[in-house]
């Protein structure tokens, strides 16, 4: 009973030692952070100036594809199709993508809908720690500080679409065709007007509205640098006083624990009164 008690206290003590000294402040900044209904009023700006003109807003459900499904087979190729497009044989973007489309493993978890066929490798997605920071942290979303769970999911998702989903190729900047390696200006990762369905950008700006965010004023956010970092927020004596409380409650229960083991085996600590007295 005791070591078990002393285990969660030892437990207890690590989590509140840690959560109540620290908080996650923002340090440095070129641009300041603001709720995210001030730089994006609606989920159409939200779609098509954050990205930097990589989506437009479609409000034709047949024409437009989406970032994260759950039906077997994927229904971004039915869209790719209805565009009188060819679904691609290759991955076209070019910079932590594959060549060519495949399968990857069952313990493709993160960015499951596109384990059957995606242009991303188990290895590049295999976390969301590993989704924000591949590409450096003015590409953090959470260089603001944290966001709320709801809004953070549509960050991931979206990650996983630019990573894994093979149309997203068809809407590179600057295709095979044009692309000039000696041009500065070129590259061959970034997209321009891939048509986003809309009610999933409204649902993207409705679980971000009140989230915090930085942005130019243009809506980019690519180059919005912020990186937050923990901080004291409390003295010692002030964690240490409210764990050491907390451990005495612990103790506590672990005592009355081993009071009611006692009784039920017939041992019990303290005998009743009538006994004390004969």
């Amino acid at each position: 009973m005791f070591p078990t008690s002393l285990v969660g206290a030892a437990i207890l003590f690590s989590i509140l030692s840690h959560d109540l000294a620290v908080a996650k402040v923002v340090v440095t900044s070129d641009i300041p952070c603001r709720p995210f209904h001030e730089i994006y009023p609606s989920g159409k700006e939200l779609c098509e100036k954050m990205w930097d003109g990589s989506f437009v807003y479609e409000t034709n459900r047949s024409r437009a594809y989406t970032m994260w499904f759950f039906d077997k087979d994927n229904p971004n190729d039915e869209v790719t199709q209805n565009l009188g497009l060819n679904p691609p044989a290759l991955c076209h973007l070019r910079y932590l993508h594959k060549d060519t489309p495949g399968p990857e493993p069952d313990t493709f978890a993160e960015c499951h809908p596109w384990k059957e066929r995606s242009c991303c490798t188990e290895d590049t997605v295999n976390s969301v720690q590993k989704l924000k920071e591949s590409y450096g942290p003015e590409w953090h979303w959470d260089r603001c500080g944290p966001l709320s769970p709801a809004c953070e999911r549509f960050f991931i998702q979206e990650a996983c679409f630019y990573e894994c989903e093979p149309n997203a190729g068809l809407f590179r900047k600057y295709p095979d065709s044009d692309y000039n390696a000696s041009d500065p200006s070129h590259n061959q990762w970034q997209m321009s007007g891939m048509p986003i369905w809309s009610d999933y950008c409204d649902a993207w700006h409705r679980a971000c509205r009140n989230d915090q965010f930085c942005a130019h004023d243009d809506g980019n956010f690519f180059s919005c640098a912020a990186i937050y970092e923990e901080v004291q927020t409390m003295d010692g004596g002030t964690v240490v006083g409210i764990v050491f409380g907390c451990l005495v409650i612990v103790a506590l229960i672990g005592f009355l624990g081993f009071l009611v083991f006692r009784e039920r085996t017939g041992q019990p600590v303290f005998k009743p009164l009538e006994q004390q007295t004969s």
